[in-house]
């Protein structure tokens, strides 16, 4: 595979996106293309000290988007940055896949509107893996539409359901819908339609999932709007750390405390390795023509290093043409929900 990583996004960049590239590269034959500013991208090789593979390459890319740049501004106008010199080495079939830690309505808007959506997904969705004690959950959309209508959840949860089973390799994933209850009827009106097209279509749906079901691992894909994805992953990351955070500030307290820490090091690095959201690199924008990765805007070298992977195996996977496949296969409901969208448009302009 050949990997185009946006080497100048994120709070670390380049030092530890050039450095999880090259941990990558040394074992691994996928080809990583580094896109930044190439003298800076040398010296930050050269100062790791692990010499630089063969098969890591530098693309000039002079311009950097910026965390307080407009997204869509910044791609129609920084065509020379990093992100967008990535995405487009990816559209002009020189990569199969585009990795950034950088802005991430930048990195979305570059996917967006330089690959282009795949035919019959109307939105896009970012996903985000939330790590329980059994394995991942994967949540989306988190972030990338603030307001979604039913056959746009139904297409989350494919996608979901498509890279769950080829990447995750969860075998049949079990897809629930995101509600403040269980029984049919609970939600708002976009919760209950989208629970009935959901139970119509081939699908492994499971029914509603309430909020504390997402760390019981109810469901291996749980969908929902964006503008609460976002809220819910953002609040388990804060409640994550917090635990993490108040249980060593605890247990350094009294004078028997290094002794006690001694002793329960093993207890907590079995639990660090197993809620170590690190090794699922990043988040994937599925409905796009190409494969695009969002990583953690303060990832270091190792996360960069897995989110590289995770390109390699969705690229691998073909998980847009599954995609582009699934929406062949359910043109019905895909084109349904663009007409009615259409028909709703019409209607309010001639209101």
């Amino acid at each position: 595979m050949r990997i185009a990583v946006d080497a100048m996004g994120g709070d670390h960049a380049p030092r530890d996106v050039v450095r999880g590239a090259i941990d990558y590269a040394l074992h691994s034959t996928d080809e990583i293309s580094l896109v930044g500013d190439v003298p800076r991208l040398e010296r930050e090789a050269a100062s790791y000290g692990k010499g630089t593979p063969a098969n890591v390459l530098f693309v000039d890319a002079p311009e950097v988007v910026e965390m307080g740049d407009h997204p869509a501004i910044a791609i129609r106008t920084k065509r020379r940055s990093s992100i967008v010199v990535a995405t487009d080495l990816v559209r002009d079939g020189a990569a199969d896949a585009v990795v950034s830690a950088g802005s991430t309505g930048a990195t979305m808007a570059a996917a967006i509107f330089r690959l282009g959506r795949i035919e019959g997904i109307d939105r896009p969705a970012l996903s985000a893996h939330m790590v329980t004690a059994t394995g991942p959950v994967m949540l989306l959309d988190v972030g990338a539409n603030v307001d979604s209508d039913p056959e746009n959840l139904v297409q989350f949860a494919a996608m979901g359901a498509i890279f769950a089973e080829h990447v995750l390799h969860v075998p049949n994933p079990r897809i629930g819908l995101l509600n403040i209850g269980e029984e049919v009827e609970k939600g708002d009106e976009l919760a209950r339609e989208a629970h009935a097209k959901l139970a119509s279509l081939d699908l492994h749906f499971v029914g509603n999932v309430e909020p504390h079901d997402l760390i019981g691992h109810r469901a291996d894909v749980i969908v929902c709007d964006g503008f609460v994805g976002n809220v819910v992953i953002k609040f388990f990351e804060g409640i994550t750390s917090f635990i993490f955070r108040a249980l060593r500030e605890d247990l350094q307290q009294g004078p028997i405390a290094p002794l006690a820490l001694l002793a329960l090091k093993p207890g907590f690095d079995r639990m660090k390795a197993r809620f170590d959201y690190e090794r699922y690199g990043g988040a994937p924008l599925l409905g796009v023509k190409g494969v695009s990765i969002v990583t953690h805007g303060r990832a270091r070298a190792r996360m960069i290093e897995h989110a590289i992977r995770v390109a390699s195996e969705s690229s691998q996977a073909r998980v847009p043409e599954l995609i582009a496949q699934w929406t062949r296969e359910h043109p019905a409901l895909v084109h349904r929900g663009v007409r009615s969208r259409i028909a709703a448009r019409l209607h309010r302009e001639r209101g």
